[in-house]
C-alpha cells in the first residue's frame, strides 16, 4: 500500500462467527484488502485526518478500525495534534453490543501502544464506536469526507418484520427482494460532502439486478462511478463466502473518468500495491497481468437499468461505442425493436391446419424453428387470428368456422387470466395483432441462442412470442442484419444479458436496444456490400471485420 500499516491486525485472531453474528451478515475483511480501499479513497496519514471525518456504517470487530486508528495517529503526529483533536474524526457503528466493546478496546489498546495515554484513548474509543443502526441515524447532513466498509451481507426479508418496514421507509432505493446493504449505498452517499468519497466492499449484484435499479439511478443522476474492482475469485475475507464481492469507489461530484478493474485468483498484496500504483498514476492506458485486468473509460455507462458485465477492456470499448453512436432503437431513423405475438394458449391459437377456420383468420407465423438455418424456412404454422386489420377483435357472428373453433376451445381460453379479466373479450389474444407489421422486411431474433442471430424475413410472416423482431425505415435490413450479425454487436447484448444454463443468452428486447450503430448513411458503399453478404453468407468472421472499420476500432477484447 501508499501507507504501511503501523499493527498488523491481519495476523490476529478473529472472533469465531456466534449464531447472531451469522444473522447480522458478518464477513470480516483482511487487512490487505482494508488498506487497498483506504488508500484508493485517498485516507492517508499525509493528510490532516484529524480534521476531517470517516464515517463506518458496521464495524463488526473492527478490521477497517484498527487501520483508520492506525492511519490517524500517524497523521496527528505527522501534523503535531493531540489524538484529542481526533474525537470527532470517527463514526463507527454496530447493531450488536459485543462488537462495540470489542472495537472499543481494539481502538484502546492500539493508540495507547502507540504511545497516547490510556485515559485520552479510551475517552477517544467511546466517540467513535456507537451501538446503534446506521440505516436508521437519521439525516447525516453531509457530514462525511469518507464512507468506508463492508455492509452486512443479508436479505431484507431475513430481518424482522418492523425493523424491514423501518428500512423500506427511511431508503427509498431498498425496494422488492433487495439485500440490505442497498440501503447501506444509500445512506452513505447521502452523508458525503460535496466531494467525498465512498469506498465499499461488497457484493455486486446491485449492478445489474432489478433491485438495485433504484440505486444506479441514484449513483448515476447524481454521483460519480469512480471505480469497480471485481474480486469474485479472490480471497478477500477471513471466512469462505460466495459474495460476489467487488470494490467499489463513488464520489459525491460530476462524473468523471471511470475505472473497470477485474481480479483473479492470485490477487493478493502485492498485486494490490500494483494495481493501487497504476490507479493513481491516471494511466490511460489498459493494464492486463496475470492477477488484474483495469481499463480506464472517460465516463461510466449512463444507463440506470442495467450496467454491463464484461472484461475491464472490452468495457472500455463498448463506452467507447456509446460515447460515440446512437441507440439501434432510434426515432431518426424509424427503428424500433419488438416482440412477436403472445396468445396465452398457443394449442389453440398456433395450428398447422389451414382447414379450421376461414382462410382471412389464418396469419402466417414465423416460429423459432423456421429460423435454426440463419436462412428463414416457414414450416407452415398459422396464428388463428382473432383481429381485423383495423386493430379491432372481429364479430364472431361473422365467422362461423371462427366461432365454432374458439367455442369447441372455450373452457380453455376462458381460463386465462386475460380472459377472466374481460369476459365478453375471451377470445382475444394476450397481445394485438398489427397487421402492419406482416409484410414489413424485418429481422428476427430467437429469444434463447449461444451467439446473435438476426434472421431476415423479406415480409409476409407475422413473429411468435419467442421471436424479437426488429423493423426499421432508413436501414437496408440486410446491412443492418450483417452489422448485428457481428461479434461486436453481440458484444452488447453479452455485456447486458441473463445467461442461462449451458451459457445461453436472451436476446430479448431490453438487451437488442442496448446495441449502438452508426447512422445508416455514415456507412460506406463498400462497407455496405461487404456487411450485405457476409449477411448473406451467414459469415460472422467477415461481418466481424466489417464492423470494426465502420465502428472505427481495431479490436474487440475478449
Amino acid at each position: 500500500m501508499a501507507t504501511p500499516a503501523l499493527f498488523d491486525f491481519d495476523r490476529q485472531t478473529m472472533p469465531d462467527l456466534p449464531a447472531e453474528a451469522v444473522e447480522h451478515g458478518e464477513v470480516f475483511t483482511r487487512r490487505w484488502v482494508v488498506d487497498l480501499i483506504l488508500d484508493l479513497l485517498g485516507y492517508t496519514p499525509d493528510k490532516d485526518l484529524a480534521a476531517l471525518r470517516i464515517v463506518e456504517p458496521a464495524c463488526g470487530a473492527g478490521a477497517f478500525l484498527g487501520a483508520i486508528a492506525a492511519r490517524l495517529a500517524q497523521s496527528c503526529r505527522n501534523h503535531g495534534r493531540p489524538i484529542s483533536d481526533a474525537a470527532d474524526a470517527v463514526r463507527a457503528f454496530d447493531l450488536l453490543e459485543r462488537n462495540v466493546a470489542h472495537s472499543r478496546e481494539l481502538v484502546e489498546d492500539l493508540l495507547h501502544r502507540d504511545g497516547w495515554e490510556r485515559d485520552g484513548v479510551r475517552d477517544i474509543a467511546a466517540a467513535w464506536v456507537t451501538q446503534g443502526d446506521y440505516l436508521l441515524q437519521g439525516d447525516f447532513r453531509r457530514e462525511a469526507d469518507y464512507v468506508v466498509g463492508n455492509p452486512p451481507y443479508i436479505r431484507l426479508e431475513d430481518v424482522p418484520d418492523e425493523r424491514m418496514s423501518a428500512y423500506r421507509a427511511a431508503c427509498s432505493t431498498m425496494g422488492g427482494r433487495a439485500d440490505i446493504y442497498i440501503g447501506f449505498y444509500e445512506v452513505a452517499l447521502s452523508s458525503l460532502k460535496p466531494g467525498g468519497r465512498l469506498g465499499f466492499i461488497c457484493a455486486d449484484r446491485w449492478m445489474r439486478n432489478q433491485y438495485g435499479r433504484k440505486l444506479r439511478q441514484l449513483v448515476t443522476r447524481r454521483f460519480s462511478m469512480d471505480l469497480s474492482l471485481v474480486m469474485h475469485e479472490v480471497d478477500a475475507f477471513h471466512d469462505q463466502v460466495s459474495a460476489y464481492p467487488a470494490i467499489t469507489v463513488v464520489s459525491n461530484d460530476k462524473q468523471g473518468s471511470a475505472v473497470a478493474a477485474d481480479a483473479g485468483r492470485t490477487f493478493g498484496e502485492t498485486q494490490a500495491r500494483e494495481f493501487l500504483a497504476w490507479y493513481q498514476a491516471e494511466d490511460t492506458r489498459p493494464c492486463t497481468t496475470d492477477a488484474y485486468q483495469a481499463a480506464r473509460m472517460p465516463h461510466w455507462f449512463p444507463d440506470e437499468d442495467s450496467w454491463p458485465a464484461a472484461s475491464p477492456a472490452r468495457l472500455a470499448v463498448l463506452e467507447d461505442l456509446s460515447e460515440r453512436f446512437r441507440l439501434l432503437e432510434d426515432e431518426t431513423t424509424g427503428t424500433r425493436v419488438g416482440i412477436g405475438v403472445a396468445t396465452g394458449a398457443d394449442k389453440v391459437f398456433i395450428t398447422d391446419d389451414a382447414a379450421p377456420v376461414e382462410k382471412d383468420r389464418l396469419l402466417p407465423m414465423a416460429m423459432v424453428r423456421d429460423t435454426t438455418s440463419g436462412i428463414l424456412r416457414w414450416s407452415g404454422s398459422y396464428l388463428v387470428n382473432p383481429w381485423s386489420p383495423q386493430g379491432e377483435l372481429v364479430d364472431l357472428a361473422d365467422y362461423p368456422q371462427l366461432s365454432s373453433y374458439f367455442h369447441r376451445h372455450g373452457a380453455a381460453l376462458r381460463k386465462r387470466y386475460v380472459a377472466v379479466k374481460q369476459p365478453d373479450r375471451w377470445y382475444k389474444t394476450i397481445d394485438k395483432v398489427d397487421h402492419r407489421l406482416t409484410d414489413r422486411p424485418k429481422l428476427l431474433f430467437p429469444d434463447l441462442k449461444l451467439t446473435i442471430h438476426p434472421v431476415l424475413d423479406e415480409g409476409g410472416l407475422y413473429p411468435h412470442h419467442n421471436l424479437y423482431f426488429i423493423v426499421s425505415d432508413s436501414w437496408d435490413m440486410r446491412v443492418l442484419g450483417g452489422l448485428l450479425l457481428s461479434e461486436v454487436a453481440g458484444a452488447f447484448v453479452e455485456a447486458y444479458a441473463v445467461r442461462m444454463r449451458g451459457g445461453t443468452l436472451r436476446f430479448q428486447a431490453q438487451y437488442l436496444r442496448k446495441i449502438r450503430v452508426p447512422a445508416p448513411e455514415d456507412i460506406s458503399e463498400g462497407e455496405r456490400t461487404a456487411l450485405a453478404d457476409a449477411f448473406d453468407k451467414r459469415d460472422v468472421k467477415a461481418a466481424t471485420a466489417a464492423a470494426l472499420r465502420v465502428y472505427g476500432i481495431t479490436e474487440l477484447p475478449d
